[in-house]
């Protein structure tokens, strides 16, 4: 079998979980590695749509940033922003948000503005985007991300995106219209979002353990009773991700 590194891992499972004809709305980087690998392999019928307002769009490398012109050139269709927001976005007509982040925590609740105080932070982050209207009101958010105690913290410095809040059903409360991150994909392994909204680990990546899962992550981590076992990038999987970054 041909050697692969966690990050791989992790686009490939990340792409896995991105099936059939579904609207995707991706962000840039390892969300957009993975949207487009799932869409060169088992789901050619993923329409990815990013915040510059291409519907549709079909890359054959990874894209630099949401105002590259590849996604304009390759998509179905490009709208304004304010109609991808007002129309397509808000009023739920794109089913998963691909968002990554900077800090996560127990109840997917996103940081990606700051690290540190707001006012006087240790470092200032590139910020909100979209992200914030993506996780309010896309059907479910996916998270991809890589995990480290610096990145899963007990309480994210600042909600940038949010996810459940602090929990069981506050959510719900503020009336937003998307089930939140139901899914996080990082380089050690899956975590899903339980009935009150906190991330459980329910699978691993091959030859990662428990207890490496739970020294990356600043919480105390719940562990799934069946705890499922990720199955090794193929050769196919491995093929289409290397091309896609080789021609970026």
């Amino acid at each position: 079998m041909t050697e692969y590194s966690a990050d791989e891992m992790m686009t490939v499972a990340a792409a896995r979980a991105l099936r059939g004809d579904r609207r995707c709305f991706v962000g840039i980087g390892l969300p957009s590695a993975a949207a487009n690998l799932a869409r060169t392999t088992h789901a050619p019928g993923l329409v990815l749509i990013y915040e510059s307002g291409t519907i549709g769009a079909k890359p054959d490398r990874l894209p630099s940033s949401i105002g590259d012109g590849i996604l304009a050139t390759t998509a179905d269709a490009v709208v304004g922003v304010p109609e991808m927001f007002n129309y397509w976005l808000q009023p739920g007509r794109i089913d998963i948000g691909f968002l990554g982040a900077a800090q996560l925590d127990r109840y997917g609740n996103i940081n990606t503005t700051v690290l540190g105080d707001y006012a006087n932070p240790k470092v200032r982050l590139p910020g909100a985007g979209g992200a914030p209207e993506i996780a309010a009101s896309c059907g479910e958010v996916f998270v991809v991300v890589r995990q480290s105690r610096r990145t899963f913290v007990e309480q994210v410095d600042f909600i940038t995106s949010l996810g459940h809040g602090r929990g069981n059903g506050e959510r719900a409360e503020y009336g937003l219209r998307g089930a939140g991150p139901t899914l996080v994909i990082t380089d050690l392994g899956e975590l899903r979002a339980d009935e009150s909204g906190e991330l459980v680990l329910t699978a691993l990546h091959p030859g990662v353990t428990v207890e490496q899962a739970g020294a990356a992550t600043g919480w105390d981590l719940r562990i799934a009773e069946k705890l499922a076992a990720t199955q090794p990038p193929t050769e196919v999987e491995l093929t289409a991700l290397r091309a896609l970054k080789a021609a970026s």
